[in-house]
Order: C-alpha cells, then sequence, then structure tokens
C-alpha cells in the first residue's frame, strides 16, 4: 500500500512540474509579446523590426529524409543560397528569414522597395537564405512548405515575386496555413505564369525540403539569435549598423559608403533551369549574429 501511495505521489509531482513547465513557456511567449509591444510604443518602426517573438529557441523537427536538392541558380559552397541582382555587384546584402516570422515580413514589408531599387540599379546583391525556426517553436511545417515552395518558384524564376508575395500575405504566427499546399498555390496565382503543373508538382512532392533542412541547419550552426538577420558585405545591420538604426534611407546610405569609388554591377546570373555557377568564395557562412531585442 505504501509503495502504491509513493508511486502516486511520483505521478502527482511530474504532473505538477509538466504542468509547471507549461506554464513557464506560456510566460515566456506572454513576455516576448508584451516586450514587442512596449518597443513598438517607445523605439517605433525601424526597432520593432528587430524583435523576435518566440522564434530564438526550441528544435524543429524539419530535417528531409530524401536527397538534398539545391533548386536551380543557388549558390555558394553547399548552394544554399538563392542570389538576386547583379552577380558582380559590388556589396552583397544576406539575409537570413523564416515565412513564418512576423519580423521578417516587417522587415521585407518595410524595406522591399528600397531592396529592389538597390539590386536593380547595380548597386547590391542579395543573398536569400531560410529557416524554419517557427516549425520548431510554434509546432506545424508552414516555414518548411513555404521556404520548398519559394524553392520551387527560383526554378521556375520566380523567386522574387512569390518571395515577396508570401510576405505579402504572411498569416497571423499561430496560423499554420502555409502547411497547407492550397494556399501555397493561391498565392502563386497572384505571380503571372508560376501557377503550372510543375511548380505544382514540386510542392506537392517536397522537392526541395531537404535542401530547406540543410539550410536550417546552417542557420543554427551559424549561432544566430534570430530572424531576420540581416548583414551587410558580413557586418550585422539589423536592427543597428554602430549607434545607427536600420530604415530604408540609411540602407541607401551604408551601401552608397560601402560602393564608394566602385562601379555598379551588370552580371547576370544565369537563368534558372540553366546549369547553376560553380562554387564561389561565400564570405556570408559565419558572420557576425544579428542583434535583437530580448524579453527580459
Amino acid at each position: 500500500m505504501s509503495e502504491k501511495n509513493n508511486a502516486g505521489k511520483r505521478s502527482a509531482r511530474e504532473r505538477l512540474q509538466m504542468e509547471r513547465e507549461r506554464e513557464r513557456a506560456r510566460e515566456k511567449r506572454r513576455r516576448l509579446v508584451i516586450v514587442a509591444a512596449a518597443v513598438v510604443g517607445v523605439l517605433g518602426l525601424a526597432a520593432v523590426i528587430g524583435v523576435i517573438a518566440a522564434n530564438t529557441g526550441g528544435d524543429d523537427d524539419t530535417a528531409g529524409a530524401g536527397p538534398v536538392t539545391a533548386p536551380s541558380g543557388a549558390v555558394g559552397d553547399d548552394k544554399l543560397i538563392i542570389p538576386v541582382g547583379a552577380t558582380d555587384a559590388p556589396s552583397t546584402l544576406t539575409v537570413w528569414e523564416d515565412f513564418r516570422c512576423p519580423a521578417c515580413a516587417l522587415f521585407e514589408n518595410n524595406f522591399r522597395d528600397t531592396i529592389h531599387e538597390l539590386t536593380d540599379s547595380g548597386q547590391l546583391k542579395v543573398h536569400y537564405r531560410l529557416a524554419t525556426i517557427i516549425d520548431g517553436n510554434m509546432g506545424g511545417s508552414g516555414s518548411l512548405n513555404a521556404a520548398n515552395a519559394a524553392a520551387c518558384a527560383q526554378d521556375a524564376g520566380k523567386f522574387v515575386p512569390y518571395h515577396d508575395v508570401l510576405f505579402q500575405n504572411q498569416p497571423q504566427e499561430t496560423d499554420d496555413a502555409f502547411a497547407k499546399d492550397g494556399t501555397l498555390f493561391d498565392l502563386a496565382a497572384k505571380v503571372q505564369g508560376l501557377d503550372t503543373p510543375a511548380f505544382r508538382s514540386c510542392v506537392t512532392n517536397g522537392t526541395h525540403d531537404s535542401w530547406v533542412a540543410e539550410s536550417n541547419q546552417a542557420f543554427r550552426a551559424g549561432d544566430f539569435r534570430g530572424t531576420p538577420t540581416v548583414l551587410l558585405n558580413g557586418e550585422s545591420i539589423f536592427p543597428t549598423k554602430g549607434n545607427e538604426q536600420i530604415s530604408p534611407a540609411n540602407l541607401k546610405k551604408w551601401v552608397a559608403e560601402a560602393n564608394q569609388g566602385k562601379k555598379p554591377g551588370t552580371a547576370t546570373a544565369p537563368a534558372p533551369g540553366s546549369p547553376s555557377p560553380g562554387r564561389s568564395p561565400d564570405p556570408d557562412v559565419s558572420p557576425t549574429p544579428g542583434d535583437t531585442v530580448q524579453a527580459p
């Protein structure tokens, strides 16, 4: 009888411990939301886009089991980078993103026009690198599914417009809508010429899932503190560069300073579907982690 009572007490203690751990997790998420709201009120947009809301911890289970199939035109030693802009542009902006990350959407939706202007004029090339940390923290597979779909769009030469559409139509962080292929197909219909049988098959089959998983592992190995992580020529500029906050005007200024005396780029990468370029130096593999606003 005593052994049964002891077992019952242990079981009760274990249940209590589990409940306390769940409560601590809920409290951590609540504090992060409060911190984000406080930053919005005090510092404005330039700082709030640096808040990482519940996306810096936890393991995700998105590791692919199949062969690693990089999208067309991917570059870097492990072909984990999707490049945008002239290949000989004098400056490189490296952007680590998660399609479910609210801070990433704030960054993209407020800096999109500036980044397009700089890439179109040959001042800047962008190295997009994808992560799936929200899947690990919030559960679900929307980060993975959306990243795979973006890689499928890269195969079709439509990465930039589809990337932009995904962030313009990002669901709430707790809504795993991107896990549904139908949602990704509906958004693909907003990009002219993308919603094809080949694209749908690539999404449905998870053609690039293992590539996305490898990219996420590179993110975790880089010891970054959250998404988005944004680096200009390997130096963190998000949410600040030195004593200056990031803003569209400051991004233009920083690029101009870095490019002083250098000619704009004009070389174009091979079109998706053609052989990928040879391995190129990749100074962005292990850059300084980006700064973030952390909860107390």
